[in-house]
């Protein structure tokens, strides 16, 4: 029950993924500033075609949902909230979850965006209750979230989540941080490609302040527990699917028996990238190294051994 369309991102027994070869997929959106700062979000039609890069969402009203025989079962928080990060392949593992039978689809779309316009405060109990309305569900086994990998870069967010969803299971996705900042590049420059304007100044600024995660799950575990925030990697998830899958729906309380998730329908997308010369590449690797040796230290499953640029830092010295 679709409100609108968009245009476009330990092994466990009894889980079964069918493989394919397939290439292309669709990542997280391009964060233009137009799309971060709505004061509003006025209501569209249904099945109205609209453009990821400028979410306008409208939620279903309980009201709509009765009419056709769904009660809803308790306030409608949601169960998981996909946080970050962007261009780690959240748009794929999203749907993998979705494709869960228990899982109900947001009544809108993967990303909500829904906490971006409340950069200068202003955040009410009312604007609580119009989250909630996004996730009714019509049974109490049933699951539903969302996926916006703006919320854990923005620093006003996880507090706003925290009053919205405090029960939350929250999936972030890392990358090799300079990969993740090579993808960024191309992903704003092909968007400004199609409207014919120049890639901003300010977009390989922007892309490079994201891929600092130790800070950014720092700022979010402030107002959650360690055990509601599920890291995982990329790289992992691209090489070892099925046991990654089976760890991630188990994190969300919901059975993987006799559920196949089909890889030929969420295919990993293989972009080009930005080239980076050799010093603008130790530049970057530098940059980040402090972070990531922290991100190392106080969350020791990420195997760093997974990103090449980081690779080295599986024979530092280790904490004693």
């Amino acid at each position: 029950m679709r409100r609108i369309s968009t245009t476009a991102e330990d092994g466990s027994p009894g889980l079964t993924l069918c493989t394919s070869s397939g290439t292309a997929q669709n990542e997280d959106q391009a964060m233009h500033p137009s799309a971060i700062l709505p004061a509003t979000l006025p209501s569209l039609q249904a099945n109205q075609q609209i453009s990821r890069l400028r979410p306008v969402l409208e939620p279903t009203e309980p009201a709509e949902l009765r009419a056709v025989g769904v009660e809803l079962v308790k306030a409608n928080e949601a169960d998981f909230i996909g946080v970050g990060v962007q261009r780690c392949g959240s748009s794929r593992w999203f749907g993998l979850i979705a494709a869960h039978p228990d899982v109900v689809g947001v009544r809108a779309a993967k990303e909500l965006h829904y906490f971006d316009r409340y950069y200068a405060g202003g955040f009410t109990a009312a604007d609580v209750a119009g989250y909630h309305a996004y996730f009714p569900r019509s049974g109490a086994e049933q699951r539903t979230g969302e996926w916006t990998p703006l919320y854990i870069s923005a620093p006003w967010i996880p507090r706003l989540l925290a009053a919205a969803a405090p029960e939350a299971r929250l999936l972030v996705l890392l990358r090799d941080p300079v990969e993740r900042f090579r993808s960024a590049l191309e992903l704003n420059a092909r968007v400004a490609s199609k409207r014919g304007t120049p890639l901003s100044r300010y977009a390989p600024l922007e892309a490079f302040a994201r891929g600092y995660y130790h800070a950014q799950l720092t700022a979010l575990l402030r107002y959650f527990d360690r055990s509601q925030v599920l890291v995982l990697q990329y790289e992992r998830c691209t090489r070892e699917p099925v046991p990654e899958l089976a760890r991630t729906l188990r994190f969300l309380g919901l059975s993987d028996i006799e559920f196949a998730a089909d890889l030929e329908e969420h295919p990993q997308r293989l972009a080009e990238k930005q080239q980076l010369d050799p010093d603008a590449r130790a530049a970057y690797v530098g940059a980040y190294s402090d972070d990531v040796v922290r991100l190392l230290e106080d969350f020791p499953e990420i195997e760093v051994g997974l990103w090449p640029n980081f690779a080295h830092l599986a024979e530092r010295p280790k904490v004693a």
